[in-house]
């Protein structure tokens, strides 16, 4: 099957299909840092503390179809699931960003037509993070870094 172009701007992402889904990813990496979330205010900070599937030079997950299995508490952004999910994702996130009526970032790939632009224009984690098993979790906190990172 092949994507329309812009069909971002006219599909819902509840009626989007699993290619139409998929494609919105820009390959940041940035869904697979740790978070901490503050449980009074409930704001989200992104850690440079990456999952321990994530390889931080592509920004891929090593486990993608199965990361669930072997990360019980990784988030499946699903359509269904958007509206229980989006705060938790990156603020440069194309599924945050179209849930919440705004447009993809110039340097996202389908606007492009490049998977290389999000790390050309610095946002993705390629190169930043820190692997989980070398940071304890209550460590956490000395590696939240400013969102959104790069050229958004």
């Amino acid at each position: 099957m092949t994507l329309r172009p812009n069909f971002w701007q006219e599909i819902p992402l509840a009626k989007m299909n699993a290619e139409e889904w998929e494609a919105l990813c820009d390959g940041c990496g940035k869904c697979c840092l740790n978070k901490i979330e503050d449980a009074d205010t409930g704001e989200v900070f992104l850690t440079r503390v990456a999952c321990r599937l994530l390889d931080d030079q592509t920004c891929q997950c090593g486990q993608y179809e199965i990361r669930k299995r072997i990360v019980p508490e990784c988030i499946v952004l699903k359509p269904e699931t958007i509206d229980k999910h989006a705060y938790w994702m990156p603020q440069t996130c194309a599924y945050r960003l179209l849930h919440q009526g705004k447009p993809l970032p110039h340097w996202h790939p389908l606007l492009t037509g490049d998977p290389q632009s999000v790390h050309d224009a610095g946002v993705s984690v390629r190169g930043f993070t820190v692997p989980e098993f070398e940071v304890d979790e209550d460590e956490w906190e000395g590696h939240i870094i400013e969102e959104p990172i790069g050229d958004s």
